[in-house]
């Protein structure tokens, strides 16, 4: 019964997929307003279930210790990404999605959440402490990761689409296998940080690791049915509409943060800076490091061509990112103006967005 009461999100989501897809033509005939509530309800429902991924990552943390923890967790985040993407491409979505999605990602995770936790971090304890070298290892690799996947493509000649997404899948691939060996091997002391005299409570996290694990993968496939129906509302409300192309894109970026957004913070408050060093940043090299190949292999296997190259105002809009993310972690402290600097960055990407730039 305790269990039943701690997931009752779970089982409120299960019966309304069931009830979804049971009267999903009734509802979509029914209208643009019973569509565009029935999207948002669904879009709540999931963020429910999002955070329940957070908590069932955060107590495999505890138990696992870092780097793990926040590897799960991230790792988590970005596979509920990558099955909402897969879902609402092949429920017809536009062919800029995945990109839009990963640009949105990636403003989220280093200019909302890295940003934002720095102001409440920096107010609350001055300059907080992290570990430099993970900081310059992750934009590094995230630079890297970002040119190829999304930078180049812009010059690829359209008949060579299909050679150039292989190469992406297995660059990325390796990258991604090469950085985990570092975070869990060698090199993992990158991703930790030894923390002066710290008094926390000692606790034992509730329920065994195979508990957490499965109820984590569960909550994941529930995410993933329930977004085949926000797709199928979304993209007929949205059919025709003024509303810029984005915003789809904005919608599975802000699911996929969810169980991040909370620890993050919560880890700021706690004068933890390095836990949000590896959840922002490790999210946003995981988002392209393994939703750009999800989505070339389905691009390659339906033979569609999707459009990764930037524009010119996201192109801008990720150097500037990376370039001031450069500066602001030199030095293994972060601090309130370094926040509101990353804050800014974020405010402009929303307002690009509301005005279809």
């Amino acid at each position: 019964m305790t269990l039943l009461k701690s997931e009752r999100n779970l089982l409120a989501a299960l019966l309304l997929a069931l009830i979804g897809f049971a009267l999903e033509h009734t509802l979509l005939a029914a209208g643009l307003w019973v569509q565009i509530l029935s999207a948002l309800v669904l879009f709540a429902t999931i963020i429910g279930v999002a955070l329940r991924v957070a908590h069932h990552g955060e107590m495999l943390a505890e138990k696992l210790g870092e780097p793990y923890g926040t590897m799960i967790l991230t790792l988590s985040a970005v596979l509920v990404e990558v099955v909402i993407l897969a879902i609402m491409m092949l429920s017809g979505g536009s062919p800029t999605l995945a990109r839009d999605t990963v640009y949105s990602a990636l403003m989220l995770d280093i200019n909302g959440i890295l940003g934002v936790a720095a102001i409440i971090g920096g107010l609350k304890h001055g300059e907080q402490a992290y570990n430099l070298d993970s900081g310059n290892s992750y934009v590094a690799m995230i630079l890297v990761a970002v040119g190829v996947s999304m930078f180049v493509p812009e010059f690829i000649p359209a008949g060579k689409w299909q050679a150039y997404s292989g190469f992406t899948i297995v660059c990325m691939a390796v990258l991604y296998a090469l950085f985990l060996r570092m975070q869990t091997g060698r090199h993992s002391y990158f991703f930790d940080y030894a923390y002066a005299s710290r008094h926390e409570e000692e606790h034992t996290p509730e329920g065994g690791v195979a508990l957490h694990a499965g109820l984590l993968v569960a909550s994941i496939i529930l995410i993933g049915v329930l977004s085949e129906l926000l797709a199928a509302f979304m993209n007929h409300a949205l059919a025709g509409s003024s509303v810029p192309a984005i915003v789809p894109a904005i919608v599975v970026a802000l699911i996929s943060a969810s169980p991040e957004v909370l620890t993050a913070l919560r880890a700021a408050l706690d004068n933890r800076m390095q836990a949000v060093m590896n959840i922002a940043l490790g999210a946003s090299l995981a988002t392209v490091v393994l939703t750009i190949p999800v989505v070339e292999a389905i691009a390659l296997f339906t033979g569609q061509p999707i459009e990764m190259g930037l524009t010119p105002v996201q192109t801008a809009m990720l150097l500037l990112t990376l370039l001031v993310a450069s500066i602001n972690l030199h030095d293994g402290e972060t601090n309130a103006i370094e926040g509101y600097t990353h804050a800014a960055l974020f405010a402009t990407f929303l307002f690009l967005s509301g005005i279809g730039v």
